[in-house]
Formats: C-alpha cells, sequence, structure tokens
C-alpha cells in the first residue's frame, strides 16, 4: 500500500519560548489534521519590547499522512 504524504506551513508564537511555540503548533493543527509524522522548523524569531523578549515565534512545516 503506497503512502501519501501532505505538507503544511504554520505560524505559532508563545509567550514562554520556542519550544512551547512548536507544541502550539502542533497542537492548532491536529484539531484539523490527522496522522501528523513530523514538524519541521524553518525559521524562528523574538518580538523585543524595552530591550526584553516578550514572545516567540516559529514559521514551520507540519507533515501528515493522509487516510487511504
Amino acid at each position: 500500500m503506497k503512502k501519501i504524504v501532505k505538507v503544511i506551513e504554520v505560524i505559532a508564537i508563545s509567550d514562554k519560548g520556542f519550544e512551547d511555540a512548536v507544541i502550539n503548533a502542533v497542537e492548532e493543527a491536529s484539531k484539523s489534521v490527522k496522522n501528523i509524522k513530523s514538524v519541521y522548523i524553518k525559521d524562528m524569531n523574538a518580538k523585543v519590547e524595552n530591550n526584553k523578549i516578550v514572545s516567540w515565534g516559529i514559521d514551520a512545516k507540519i507533515s501528515f499522512e493522509l487516510d487511504r
């Protein structure tokens, strides 16, 4: 049986850190996408206010296997 994998790109943020932003991305994507197999972090950034980091963001690709 052949498997088909699809990739979506998502942006997620967190006020705690990069790891939490990745967790947020997967948790939110899993609400509408099933069979998630991997997450690839394409880019990372942080928002700074008054010389302090106030939020962390990621641009990620999430791959999932299509149901057949």
